[in-house]
C-alpha cells in the first residue's frame, strides 16, 4: 500500500474539476512512462462512475496496455479507479479531497497494489518506482495548479 498527501493551492471544487477531466492524466504522469490514453473519452474528458479508460505505459522498455474503471465517483470528495488489465495483479487507487481553512485543498492518495512477481519484485523494484511516480506527480500538480 502506498499513501501520499499533498496540499494544492486551489479551492476544493477547482482541484476536483482538474481530476474530473481524464485528459489531465497525461499531464500528471511522468514522461519516462510514455503514458498515452488509447480509448475514446466522453466529451470534455468527463470522468464518471463506470468510465473505462484504456491507456498504455512503458515499463523497463516494454509497452504495457492498462485498463481501469472508475469504481466510485463522489464529487468533489473522492473517487476510486481500479485496474481491470495491466501490469499489476491488483491496483486500486483511492483519491480523496478535503478543503483546508486557507482555501487550498488537501489531496490524499491510497494505492493498494500487488505486483506480478510478488513481494520480492515489490521490494526490489516496484515500491521504489511507484513512490518515484507519486513524488513526480506531486511536483507536477504543484506546477499545474499553482
Amino acid at each position: 500500500m502506498l499513501h501520499a498527501e499533498t496540499v494544492l493551492p486551489r479551492p476544493l471544487e477547482e482541484t476536483f474539476a482538474f481530476f474530473a477531466d481524464a485528459r489531465n492524466l497525461e499531464a500528471i504522469t511522468p514522461p519516462w512512462l510514455r503514458f498515452r490514453i488509447t480509448s475514446d473519452l466522453p466529451a470534455g474528458g468527463a470522468v464518471h462512475e463506470g468510465l473505462l479508460i484504456e491507456y498504455r505505459i512503458r515499463l523497463r522498455g516494454i509497452t504495457v496496455p492498462w485498463r481501469t474503471r472508475i469504481e466510485r465517483w463522489d464529487p468533489p470528495h473522492a473517487f476510486v479507479d481500479r485496474q481491470l488489465r495491466g501490469p499489476y495483479r491488483l491496483w486500486e487507487h483511492l483519491h480523496t479531497f478535503e478543503a483546508v481553512d486557507d482555501g487550498s485543498t488537501r489531496m490524499r492518495d491510497r494505492v493498494t497494489f500487488r505486483p506480478i512477481g510478488g513481494r520480492l519484485v515489490d521490494h526490489l523494484f516496484v515500491r521504489r518506482e511507484v513512490s518515484a511516480i507519486f513524488r513526480w506527480r506531486e511536483r507536477r500538480l504543484g506546477e499545474l495548479l499553482a
